[in-house]
């Protein structure tokens, strides 16, 4: 026992080059996110500041009087460091607690709303109103040190209504998930059990649809919808609805391209799953749909949500689909932020545009942070044949 694991330890060169190549990249790729973020809260002169330092500190924003002090910065670390503990070691407890079975999904996304809906509220409302009177008494201490301003968020959500264009995100990225987990995992399952030759070209087929460049789907469909009235007319009459601008005909383009993703990722997950369960169901008298939700679907859960995240992914984060279908009252938020961005933009415009760029970040973290048991679960249980 001891040869062997002499003979499979790393040498510490070996050691060394791939923990420096890990940290390496996680700094570039965490630098851009940082940067942002921390251009978000400056005033526009500190943010496009020539100086890096002058971008981190902030002197121009510190002279209007906004910024964090020596307490403040103490004070919101401890309370952060806490707030990530708290995530990782009893909300997952709590959410098991309220939330079972066929409810687990969905308290797992309340449970991620209430959090996140508290932690603005402690962060943002709290924190500053029980600091603000310690750092008047406490004279140097209670001076700002490093610039920090929330004027371009609250730009954003208020003045410019950006929440609006959230909100139609949401709408998109439900209805993306909803369609493409429902359709996914009957389709699936029946593959993953089926044992002809038409669910391999099945398969193949998606796989090749899948490869088609979004672009060449919009514009097979962009027609249709632009002409939707005129078609639906014969059935609808004079209240035959236009699809084009509407959430739904993004769902149905962005469901289009998804589900063939959906369909192998999903189909994976259940040829890992012994069918000796799906004989021991039928043996106590279950129906082929009551084994698939009884017995399949309870331990497909940690697949089901992995999937589910990226078919979220592919909805919130897309671009072409939505900017060329949807008008600008029911634009999500990808699209929206490239509207800050014209001729006539300021500096202040731009910074703004960094901040809504900030603000679709942080639900993607909130997301990851919660699910990231159910991830790794799922991503190890579609790589390992069981």
């Amino acid at each position: 026992m001891s040869t062997t694991s002499k003979a499979m330890r790393q040498s510490f060169g070996l050691r060394f080059s791939s923990a420096a190549f890990l940290v390496f990249w996680c700094i570039i790729a965490a630098f851009p996110i940082f940067w942002i973020a921390v251009m978000s809260i400056k005033a526009p002169r500190d943010a496009f500041a020539d100086n890096p330092w002058d971008v981190i500190v902030g002197p121009a924003t510190l002279a209007r009087g906004e910024g964090l002090s020596v307490l403040d910065i103490a004070v919101g670390l401890v309370v952060l460091y806490f707030a990530i503990r708290w995530m990782f070691t009893r909300l997952p407890g709590l959410i098991r607690q309220y939330a079972n079975g066929p409810f687990i999904i969905l308290g797992w996304l309340a449970g991620a709303v209430l959090y996140a809906l508290a932690f603005l509220l402690v962060f943002f409302v709290v924190l500053p109103l029980v600091l603000g009177p310690l750092n008047s008494v406490l004279g140097p201490l209670g001076e700002p040190i490093l610039g920090l301003t929330t004027q371009h968020y609250v730009a954003v959500w208020g003045e410019n209504e950006f929440y609006r264009n959230f909100l139609n995100s949401m709408l998109v990225t439900a209805g993306v998930v909803t369609i493409s987990l429902t359709v996914g995992t009957l389709a699936g399952y029946g593959l993953a059990r089926s044992g002809s030759d038409l669910a391999f070209w099945l398969l193949i087929l998606a796989l090749i649809f899948r490869a088609l460049p979004h672009s060449v789907l919009v514009a097979g469909y962009l027609p249709w919808f632009i002409n939707s009235a005129e078609i639906l007319r014969p059935i609808f009459g004079e209240l035959s609805p236009t699809l084009y601008g509407q959430p739904w005909a993004v769902i149905a383009v962005l469901v289009a391209i998804n589900q063939p993703f959906t369909i192998w990722m999903l189909r994976s997950f259940f040829q890992n799953i012994p069918a000796e369960l799906d004989e021991a169901a039928r043996v106590d008298g279950c129906s082929h749909f009551q084994a698939f939700r009884r017995v399949i679907m309870p331990v497909m859960w940690p697949g089901v949500i992995t999937t589910g995240l990226f078919s979220f992914l592919l909805g919130y984060n897309d671009f072409l689909v939505t900017a060329l279908l949807l008008d600008a009252q029911n634009q999500t938020m990808v699209p929206a932020i490239a509207g800050y961005f014209n001729r006539e933009t300021t500096t202040t415009d731009q910074v703004e545009a960094v901040a809504a760029a900030v603000s679709i970040t942080a639900p993607l973290f909130l997301l990851v942070m919660v699910f990231q048991r159910q991830i790794v679960s799922g991503l190890t249980a579609g790589a390992v044949k069981g």
